[in-house]
């Protein structure tokens, strides 16, 4: 299938869990999966269009603001082209906060506006995954693969 890179942080281990759902059923779907971490991995902007797709997993933090190591990412995405890049947010977050999950729509927003082509989708997960949310992890992993099949048949 395709290249899918995916970069994400997590402070309580959420991000982490949903992260490995999405690992395994992209792997399951026949993608190649680089899974790499803000906190201690080396994520280049210079290195995605080595990828089909990327998809970001964050937490938002305090009143709807991005984690200090994710911001990074957010802050060197600026004036890159991502056109032809398969794009995907998603991540845990907390509905008793009115800025429910803001950092994946301001991480969704920045990708859109670099020409990314994206999942409509942005996959909230409210703290801990449960059945119900790995069920949304395999449609979240299956929308993404539909949507790098269909951008292949356009290229």
């Amino acid at each position: 299938m395709g290249k899918v890179l995916i970069a994400f942080a997590s402070q309580t281990g959420n991000t982490e869990m949903i992260t490995d759902l999405l690992e395994q059923d992209l792997q399951q779907l026949g993608h190649e999966v680089t899974v790499k971490t803000f906190d201690f991995d080396v994520i280049d902007v210079d290195t995605l269009p080595d990828y089909d797709a990327l998809l970001v997993g964050t937490y938002t933090w305090d009143d709807g603001e991005f984690p200090y190591e994710v911001e990074d990412f957010y802050i060197d995405l600026e004036g890159v082209d991502l056109t032809g890049l398969v794009c995907g947010v998603y991540g845990s977050a907390d509905s008793f906060y009115d800025t429910y999950g803001l950092a994946i729509d301001l991480m969704a927003d920045r990708l859109k506006n670099l020409g990314a082509t994206m999942v409509e989708e942005r996959l909230k997960i409210d703290l801990t995954p449960n059945k119900a949310d790995e069920v949304k992890c395999k449609e979240f992993a299956g929308a993404l693969t539909k949507l790098l099949q269909t951008t292949a048949q356009i290229a």
